[in-house]
């Protein structure tokens, strides 16, 4: 028997003035960087343009104290990226602080929530049965 999904969702994001300089899509490109070796790679794996990967590559590599993914210019066999030492120290930083929250979260207080909470919507309000005078 699969334990039922829990109702909370928490999304963590580190802000750089105005700008998200961390939030799950971001480590999620940051993840895909690693395993692909490359920005169009990454992206293609997240479905997601070049376009949009190298911007939200140059928005990080601009929020941090240092690059997090460092490129290296294309040849005949194309260019690629990794991550750099600080962006593998974020990007662990990261996960391990959602982690942490998440944990956190699932205490007592989710609990008392969860019991209150129906599994659906009702389709109306009037399907509660309650009059509205």
């Amino acid at each position: 028997m699969t334990a039922a999904p829990s109702p909370l969702k928490l999304k963590l994001q580190i802000l750089c003035g105005d700008a998200i300089a961390m939030g799950p899509g971001k480590a999620d490109l940051l993840e895909a960087i690693a395993a692909e070796g490359s920005i169009s790679g990454a992206g293609r794996r997240l479905g997601m343009s070049y376009r949009r990967a190298w911007q939200l590559v140059d928005l990080m590599n601009r929020c941090w104290a240092a690059p997090l993914v460092e490129t290296s210019p294309g040849s005949a066999r194309g260019g690629g990226a990794r991550l750099s030492h600080e962006g593998a120290d974020v990007l662990a930083a990261y996960r391990a602080l959602q982690a942490a929250l998440e944990g956190h979260a699932a205490g007592a207080e989710l609990a008392s929530l969860e019991s209150k909470l129906r599994t659906r919507p009702l389709r109306s309000q009037a399907e509660r049965g309650e009059s509205a005078d």
